[in-house]
């Protein structure tokens, strides 16, 4: 039997998910008022798709104005005729909670719930995989990435084409356990991509690292354009997933159904077999490449914080072997800084909390929210309740427990049951009311967090180290348990309002 028991016969569980593919999820959202639309109006991928979504729904962290609204299908792009992008997929909590079966507030629990119930992936044969319907090879005349996909640039500065919502799955030379995740992935020619890894113990790194010690190549494919629930698994990080688990397996507990996966038709791996793209590939041994090769511009491409991110020196390079895909396929691209991206990495975040929460202190965290200022990273709202004397402490307890369970978090807000932990204004009178600084701040320095946020640097604060080093802090606006009486909130008349239809003046 293959690893992950790939040649077992399928087997469906209980699950929530309505979605197998990317067409199954678009489907979906045509039905739900407000959620997906498209236009004909001939775009140029290189920044002014971004620039056009910007306005129409991207959200986040992106410099004002932006706002939330619908995916975006563009189904005119200059240069490739036939082919389209969606963008937005996941930049709304209300739209990722319909692909999710679920509510807005309890995406996370959903998730925490996919974790205890992994089915692992299975591989069907080529004729069962819609990502082979077409297959292009490297050494084909005029193979060239460019050309054959619609890759767009977020701004005019990027260093270049970024596959953004690329879903890297390789595996590890020495145990044959694989991982996927999602990297920054700039396409330098027809047949380079750089691949950046943020400093820390990434699961590819690894995998790549013992590859290059041993003077080996390491197999990867790309897919793109996926079944939502495998997306939202993919962000999943340490130590909720530790190194030799398949991020797979929780996509699989989302689904009720095992994830397809197939094998490639260049490299021995495989890849999504449901995908709209993949790129089939190696990072080469000793191969590296400056992200900003093209442009020697030092700037990378947005990311999360809202910021250009610097390009990086150095970085890996995947050398290309093959490009397959389905027919008629749809290029899926995110903004950087976008609400897309607060939701990818925001509710795995907080379900990894949940899970460490509830484990220390059963009953007691009643919600976690990812906030968008913090691009899913770096904030975290948790709502806890104390039913006894005893529980006093313990709410910054589950705050120490969330900073360990989720190392790139920086700040935590502790709120009451009573506060809504998804509503920016009532965390803010929490903060004003029910909060001195003096005597309820906890300072955590000295902590490795994110080099992407720019104030984590010895420029910013000569007390901090080295780049990604950061001062935690929790701010805990709870109410002390001998006062609670004090902080009553003023308590209305709950109507029959069905008593009451409104209708315009």
């Amino acid at each position: 039997m293959e690893r992950h028991g790939r040649n077992l016969k399928k087997r469906k569980f209980p699950g929530i998910m309505k979605t197998k593919d990317l067409r199954s999820a678009i489907e979906l959202l045509q039905k739900e008022e407000g959620q997906i639309a498209q236009t004909d109006g001939q775009v140029d991928p290189i920044a002014e798709l971004s620039g056009v979504y910007r306005h129409i729904g991207a959200g986040g962290t992106v410099m004002r104005p932006t706002q939330l609204g619908p995916a975006l299908m563009f189904n005119a792009i200059k240069g490739h005729p036939g082919s389209r992008v969606l963008i937005g997929l996941f930049a709304s909590r209300k739209r990722v909670s319909a692909l999710l079966g679920t509510t807005p507030e309890k995406v996370g629990r959903v998730l925490t719930d996919a974790l205890e119930r992994p089915i692992p992936p299975i591989t069907v044969p080529s004729s069962e995989a819609p990502c082979q319907e077409e297959v292009h090879r490297a050494s084909d005349p005029g193979f060239d990435l460019r050309k054959l996909m619609p890759i767009p640039t977020n701004t005019p500065e990027d260093a270049g084409p970024y596959v953004t919502l690329g879903h890297c799955y390789a595996s590890d030379p020495e145990t044959g356990e694989s991982d996927i995740t999602i990297h920054r992935l700039c396409v330098q020619g027809p047949t380079e991509i750089t691949m950046f890894f943020t400093p820390g113990a990434r699961h590819l790194e690894i995998f790549r690292k013992k590859a290059e010690e041993a003077g080996k190549p390491l197999p990867i494919s790309i897919s793109i354009g996926i079944d939502p629930a495998i997306s939202i698994a993919t962000c999943f990080e340490p130590p909720t997933t530790p190194l030799g688990y398949d991020e797979l397996l929780v996509a699989g507990g989302l689904r009720g159904e095992a994830v397809d996966l197939v094998k490639c038709v260049s490299i021995e791996e495989k890849a999504i077999a449901h995908a709209e793209y993949v790129i089939e590939g190696e990072l080469v041994p000793g191969l590296r490449m400056d992200e900003d090769h093209n442009t020697k511009s030092g700037k990378a491409m947005p990311e999360f914080p809202g910021y250009t991110g610097p390009a990086a020196r150095d970085v890996p390079v995947i050398r290309v072997t093959a490009l397959t895909h389905r027919r008629n396929p749809i290029m899926q691209t995110c903004i950087g800084p976008s609400e897309e991206h607060v939701n990818l990495v925001g509710i795995p975040t907080e379900a990894s909390i949940m899970q460490a929460v509830d484990r220390a202190m059963p009953g007691r965290l009643l919600n976690v929210y990812a906030h968008p200022s913090g691009g899913g990273k770096y904030l975290a709202v948790m709502q806890f309740k104390k039913s006894q004397p005893s529980d006093e402490g313990r709410q910054r307890q589950a705050a120490l427990i969330a900073l360990s369970a989720y190392s790139e978090l920086k700040h935590v807000i502790l709120v009451d049951e009573d506060v809504d932990p998804f509503d920016t204004n009532d965390v803010l009178w929490a903060l004003n009311t029910r909060y001195q600084g003096d005597v309820d701040t906890v300072f955590i320095p000295g902590i490795r967090c994110h080099p992407l946020d720019p104030s984590e640097s010895p420029a910013y604060n000569p007390l901090i180290r080295d780049t990604g080093v950061s001062c935690k802090t929790v701010f805990d606006c709870t109410v002390p348990w001998h006062l609670k009486e004090r902080f009553q909130r003023a308590r209305f008349m709950e109507p029959d309002m069905s008593r009451f239809p409104i209708r315009p003046l």
